[in-house]
């Protein structure tokens, strides 16, 4: 099956999923480690975990989705968390900022466009020293069906086609990893993530 991830997908994917409270991505905890807090665009927000994270910690944050009633139940967790946040609703595959953050972050963000061209489309926010991660679903091959629960084809990449966007003379690539992590309880309510890590630091 084929997905379009535009708005109205996005919108409906919300619908039924803002009341659940999710924790920060263990990857983004491990890749901040001991990082200055500064400016960071949460590329593909949903309901703001990440973010809201980042706020708690010092961070200026902006957070970005194509859909609105993920935003709205963003902003209320943010208010909750009494934490400040700039909440903009966009569809990131057109959109052009103007500003440049010292971290942009996106976390199985999936576009209406091919998945690395997402990458190198946001990869340009990035502010001169600042960083990109991207934690992505990780591609196994040809031989590899989707099940049930699993994110389908055209949302999946590798690591090694994520720091191939990347050119040497203006990036360096500082983690590059593929990991497995368990999510969701236990037993048959767990479900296993096969996920893409990648950090790039903008040189110029």
């Amino acid at each position: 099956m084929t997905h379009t991830f535009d708005k109205d997908y996005w919108q409906h994917h919300w619908d039924d999923r803002t009341s659940h409270t999710v924790a920060a991505n263990p990857y983004l905890v491990e890749e901040t480690a001991g990082s200055t807090p500064g400016s960071v665009l949460d590329a593909g927000c949903g309901t703001g975990a990440e973010a809201i994270w980042l706020a708690e910690r010092g961070w200026q944050v902006t957070g970005a989705d194509i859909s609105a009633t993920a935003l709205d139940a963003a902003a209320k967790q943010a208010e909750s968390a009494r934490v400040d946040a700039t909440w903009i609703e966009a569809d990131l595959t057109t959109w052009n900022p103007t500003e440049r953050w010292d971290l942009v972050m996106t976390h199985y963000a999936h576009p209406s466009i091919p998945q690395l061209d997402f990458y190198r489309h946001i990869a340009q926010w990035v502010a001169p020293g600042g960083s990109l991660l991207i934690v992505g679903h990780l591609h196994h091959g040809a031989q590899h069906h989707s099940h049930d629960g699993e994110p389908p084809h055209e949302a999946t990449v590798t690591v090694k086609d994520i720091t191939a966007l990347f050119d040497a003379s203006s990036w360096r690539i500082d983690t590059a990893l593929e990991r497995s992590r368990t999510v969701g309880g236990i037993g048959v309510h767990s479900k296993t993530l096969r996920d893409a890590v990648v950090r790039a630091t903008r040189l110029i």
